[in-house]
């Protein structure tokens, strides 16, 4: 058995418009590559960082914390260590923090001769993403694990649900080079909402649902709406309406937030279709002062995994 892994842990959107904090899916062309070893000396190492500034000190690494749940719970007669190049942005609202948290327990679980599932990678992922988000939710980590949409029905006990996933279904994301912090655009949303909205709410929530379980395009589209997160966060982003207008304009099925922020995500039935919404909303972007970053990627169905 092999004591090295190379691994993606893929981005992610989350809350997927209507779906806040239960919903997410996974993307499959940004993610993170890690390196995780095991060792003879016990105990969890995060020994590089690359790509950004983020601790080695393994108490305040996502991937270390969530590293230590899991190594703390199965108490193996090993240790590991943890190699992270990092290419999602921190703060950048497509589950960076997710993404290191979800690579180290898969990568330790395969080392180890996968001891847990999936639904219990996720709980010792939280603990790592709790470090970034000063919560604990799995609306990015769940897809990153088990790949295409997932919803969290419920996180005590933690139940989640695998759902279909379309297969002309494309994501096209941009990312403003801002930064919003999750803590900070969690705390902007009221306590409580109108019944009226809370109905609409749930109402494109499973409709959403049923959309792509059947693969009905037109209604994934018109269950894409947000009436209680999108009209508060939105503020926090420049020129979302702009951007959101130009993508409906050019033929997104929808367009939303990607979980907090600042990144946009507009869903797309087709290649063809999530480019013309990514010229469309560069365009938006190149008319300001702000450096933005865009990716066009089709569902990942797979999650994290090992490269060869």
């Amino acid at each position: 058995m092999t004591n090295e892994l190379k691994i993606f842990s893929p981005a992610t959107v989350a809350n997927v418009s209507c779906g806040f904090d239960v919903l997410g899916f996974c993307l499959d062309s940004i993610g993170d590559n890690m390196v995780i070893r095991k060792t003879n000396k016990k105990g969890v190492f995060v020994t590089k960082v690359e790509g950004f500034d983020l601790p080695l000190e393994t108490e305040l690494n996502v991937a270390g914390v969530s590293a230590l749940a899991m190594y703390n719970a199965l108490k193996p007669d090993c240790g590991f260590e943890i190699e992270i190049y990092k290419n999602i942005k921190p703060g950048s609202g497509i589950g960076s923090s997710a993404a290191s948290a979800v690579g180290s327990v898969f990568a330790m679980n395969e080392l180890l001769g996968r001891p847990y599932n999936k639904t219990e990678l996720t709980a010792f992922a939280i603990k790592g993403e709790a470090i970034a988000s000063k919560c604990e939710h799995a609306d990015n980590l769940a897809p990153a694990l088990f790949g295409g949409f997932t919803l969290v029905k419920s996180m005590s006990p933690l139940e989640i649900l695998q759902i279909p996933t379309p297969n002309n279904l494309y994501a096209t994301i941009i990312h403003p080079q801002i930064e919003i912090k999750t803590s900070e655009s969690r705390a902007i949303l009221p306590k409580q909402v109108p019944l009226e909205d809370a109905i609409t709410q749930w109402s494109n929530v499973g409709s959403l649902i049923h959309g792509l379980h059947t693969n009905d395009y037109q209604l994934i589209k018109r269950s894409l709406h947000d009436v209680i997160i999108e009209p508060h966060r939105s503020k926090l982003i420049p020129h979302f309406n702009d951007v959101k207008k130009a993508a409906l304009n050019h033929g997104a099925l929808g367009c939303g937030i990607s979980g907090s922020g600042p990144s946009i995500f507009a869903l797309s039935e087709g290649l063809e279709h999530a480019e013309h919404v990514e010229n469309a909303i560069k365009t938006v972007y190149s008319k300001t002062n702000i450096a933005f970053e865009t990716y066009v990627s089709k569902i990942n169905t797979e999650g994290v995994k090992i490269l060869e």
